[in-house]
């Protein structure tokens, strides 16, 4: 079983599929993510988040990892404010303004929030191997076309698991994970940054944040994530010293 290990040098910028480069550009928000062929939350996952405009309208999904910041993809852009702790994306929870964005590499993005979050933060696994199971967590449409029916409000989640590069084209794979997808299970548009969790309930780890689908329609292949494990030590450091995000 192939693992993937911590990398030392970093991407400046990642291209998206509209051609846009993250690190030095201001993206356009992705629609409302999408877990297709999930079920309910069955616990509160104190540490997702739901990334808002102004009005509250959910974006993107998020991490907490401290106190103050929140992995995500970095083609999500620079939300107005986070609502963390809560199977509720429009009610519950802790809410913080989002102080500042700073782009990791790849498709991965760190938040830094105004004020701190009480709620549980999760921690970054050292790895994702291959053949791992994962779960993923999102609100937003339970069908597999864009635009096929509303978000619901309460979080889903689906169980699925890693799968090998190969089966993903166009994945960067130093830097991202193949989670397997089809057959009308999986994530698709704007599932964008929620977490691709291991392990269980009280010891969950964040191994990937959703970057984007293999397909034009939902749950009919694999997703591509962007590799959270692969960034674990830069983002520690920046946690640690504080560091000013763009």
């Amino acid at each position: 079983m192939r693992k993937r290990h911590l990398l030392a040098v970093l991407p400046a910028a990642v291209v998206t599929l509209a051609g846009t480069s993250v690190a030095n550009a201001e993206p356009t928000p992705p629609p409302s993510p999408k877990i297709v062929g999930g079920v309910p939350a069955t616990e509160t996952y104190s540490f997702m988040a739901s990334l808002q405009s102004a009005s509250g309208s959910h974006t993107c999904g998020g991490s907490l990892v401290s106190p103050t910041w929140v992995v995500t993809a970095a083609h999500c852009g620079t939300p107005y404010q986070v609502r963390v702790g809560t199977t509720n994306r429009t009610s519950g929870g802790q809410v913080a303004r989002v102080a500042a964005r700073q782009v990791v590499g790849s498709d991965v993005a760190l938040l830094r929030l105004a004020s701190p979050i009480t709620t549980g933060p999760i921690q970054i696994a050292t790895s994702a191997p291959v053949g791992s199971a994962t779960r993923l967590l999102g609100w937003g449409q339970t069908c597999s076309t864009r635009g096929c029916g509303p978000a619901p409000v309460g979080l889903r989640q689906l169980d699925t698991r890693i799968i090998s590069d190969s089966s993903c084209s166009g994945i960067s794979a130093a830097t991202e994970l193949c989670i397997q997808g089809g057959g009308g299970r999986g994530a698709c548009y704007g599932d964008s940054g929620g977490p691709a969790l291991i392990g269980g309930p009280g010891a969950w780890q964040l191994v990937g944040a959703t970057s984007r689908g293999t397909a034009g329609t939902c749950a009919v292949s694999p997703a591509i994530y962007g590799d959270v494990t692969a960034y674990r030590t830069r983002i520690q450091q920046i946690i640690g010293s504080g560091a000013s995000a763009r």
